[in-house]
C-alpha cells in the first residue's frame, strides 16, 4: 500500500503533506516562486558566503514541492540544477499543485535514491541541497558518515553542502556530529526560524571569514538581485558559534 500524500490549502497558501501534519513543501499562491517557508530560504545563505556568480553548478537530493528548485531556475539563471527525488508522485504532485517546471537546459530531475545516484555519478557541484526524507520524516541511509563523505568528495573546490535538518524528537547531536567528522569539523549548524528545524552548511575549498557588516551588505545584494531577504540569516549564521564573534568563520 502506498503512502498517502496529502495537499492542503490555507490563508493562500498550499501545502504538501506526506500522509502527516509535518510540513514537507509550501507554495504561496500570490509567489509561486518565492520561498514560503524559513528553512528554505535560510537554506540558501551560502549566497552570503561565495562570491556571485557562484553556484553555477547545483545538486538537489529531495524535491518536495520543488521550492529551492523553482527558486533557483528563476533568480539563478547562470545556475544549472540537477535534482534527484525517489517518488515518482512528488514529481508529478510538484509539476501538477506547486508549478514546477518541466526538463530543460538548465534543470534535470532524476527518478532516483539519492544513494544510488551519488554512487554512479563522477560529477561535481558547486552546491548541493540535502532535504530528503520519508513518510516517516527519518532521513534513512541518507544520515551516515559514508554518505556525508560521497557528497564531499562531489563537491567543487569552492563546494558547499547545505542540509536541512529534521526528526521527530528534535535531536541532531548524532546527525552533526556524523556531518562534522565527514567535513573534518568545517561544519556551521543552526536552529532555524522554522520550530524543530536545523540548518547545516559543510565547506571544502577556500576559507569562508566575513564579518557581520559583509555579511549584510552581501544579505542587501542578494534581495536586490532576487528578491530573496536573507537578512533575518544573517544573525543566525553569526550566532552560530560563540566562540566566533561578530564573525562567519567556516
Amino acid at each position: 500500500m502506498e503512502n498517502p500524500i496529502d495537499i492542503r490549502e490555507e490563508a493562500g497558501v498550499r501545502f504538501l503533506h506526506f500522509g502527516t501534519d509535518w510540513v514537507q513543501g509550501a507554495m504561496r499562491l500570490r509567489t509561486p516562486h518565492a520561498l514560503e517557508l524559513p528553512y528554505t530560504r535560510e537554506m540558501m545563505a551560502g549566497l552570503l558566503m561565495r562570491d556571485a556568480p557562484w553556484p553555477r553548478r547545483v545538486l538537489s537530493i529531495g524535491l518536495g514541492a520543488g521550492s529551492l528548485a523553482k527558486f533557483i531556475h528563476r533568480q539563478l539563471p547562470e545556475a544549472v540544477h540537477t535534482v534527484v527525488e525517489i517518488e515518482p508522485r512528488v514529481l508529478a504532485i510538484a509539476r501538477q499543485y506547486f508549478r514546477f517546471p518541466a526538463d530543460d537546459a538548465r534543470l534535470q530531475v532524476h527518478l532516483a535514491d539519492g544513494l544510488d545516484f551519488m554512487a554512479q555519478t563522477d560529477e561535481r557541484w558547486d552546491l548541493i541541497l540535502l532535504d530528503a526524507y520519508d513518510h516517516d520524516v527519518r532521513p534513512g541511509p541518507l544520515n551516515s558518515i559514508e554518505f556525508y563523505r560521497c557528497l564531499r568528495e562531489h563537491l567543487t573546490d569552492d563546494g558547499l553542502l547545505s542540509a536541512n535538518l529534521f526528526n521527530r524528537g528534535r535531536r541532531y547531536e548524532g546527525t552533526v556530529a556524523r556531518l562534522e567528522y565527514a567535513f573534518d569539523q568545517r561544519l556551521l549548524a543552526f536552529a532555524s526560524a522554522d520550530h524543530g528545524n536545523m540548518i547545516a552548511f559543510g565547506a571544502v575549498g577556500d576559507a569562508i571569514d566575513h564579518d557581520g557588516a559583509e555579511l549584510r551588505e552581501r544579505a542587501a545584494a542578494v534581495q536586490a538581485a532576487t528578491g530573496l531577504d536573507l537578512r533575518p540569516t544573517v544573525n543566525r549564521l553569526l550566532g552560530a558559534k560563540a566562540d566566533a564573534g561578530d564573525r562567519l568563520r567556516l
